[in-house]
């Protein structure tokens, strides 16, 4: 078995769990979720988005080029290859934020503004998920960087096609294929999760001790974004409450 399997996972399985319990999670899947909720809810996960995606290639550039400074060249090299993919992902959920605003202002009496969802101040689960990114990156154990991803990329995989799912049967197939940024990552985390474990595992060989460090980094991310979605709720329910559908 590889030293991802036995010395990093069982100590992210507890946060991994979360994605089954969490009350976001639950509620998000709901068999009876109002449409205007699900609706609304991927609204406010689109707009706010842009925050938590647009930093990511700076983020595994920096990684990257902190490994080489430490010594560790090849995991850096990797890690800047792998960052010129991330570029501009944030202007997807831009995008998604601005479709699925204009389809909701046709739909309901209270129109939102798309560009003001987008400017929303960031909640503190956000303001931790770009500093946990930040402090990883300027540690001794860069290396983390790929961790965060490795858990989000876990979220993307597991979590986001459920979502998806849910959306086609409640707001129907339309509303799924507008989600450009989602559909995407569902897909193509697969192999940026299976990217990061190699790299981990790399890290791994020559100092084992580090798996537990780096899956505390790992779950510290994870639960950030846990926390972001469950405000991406938190804000949806204070909004759709007050909405009554268009004549």
């Amino acid at each position: 078995m590889t030293l991802m399997k036995t010395m990093y996972l069982p100590h992210v399985l507890e946060t991994r769990t979360r994605l089954e319990t969490e009350p976001t999670v639950q509620a998000l899947l709901s068999s009876d979720i109002s449409p205007a909720l699900l609706e609304r809810f991927m609204i406010e996960w689109s707009a706010r988005g842009a925050y938590m995606t647009e930093p990511v290639e700076g983020w595994i550039r920096g990684a990257g080029e902190r490994c080489i400074a430490l010594g560790m060249e090849k995991l850096g090299q990797g890690l800047i290859t792998h960052s010129k993919h991330e570029a501009g992902h944030h202007l997807m959920t831009i995008e998604d934020a601005r479709v699925l605003v204009r389809r909701w202002n046709t739909r309901y009496a209270q129109q939102l503004d798309a560009d003001a969802l987008i400017a929303q101040a960031p909640t503190e689960a956000m303001r931790a998920y770009r500093q946990l990114h930040d402090d990883t990156i300027e540690s001794d154990l860069p290396i983390g960087q790929a961790a965060i991803e490795y858990e989000v990329g876990y979220l993307a995989v597991e979590l986001v096609p459920r979502i998806l799912s849910q959306v086609t049967r409640v707001l129907g197939r339309e509303s799924m294929e507008q989600l450009s940024f989602l559909k995407e990552h569902a897909a193509v985390d697969v192999g940026h999760t299976a990217l990061n474990e190699r790299m981990m595992e790399e890290a791994l060989v020559p100092q084992p001790e580090r798996a537990r460090r780096l899956a505390a980094i790992g779950a510290k991310g994870l639960d950030c974004y846990l926390r972001f979605l469950g405000d991406c709720l938190n804000a949806s329910r204070g909004n759709w409450t007050l909405v009554s559908a268009a004549a």
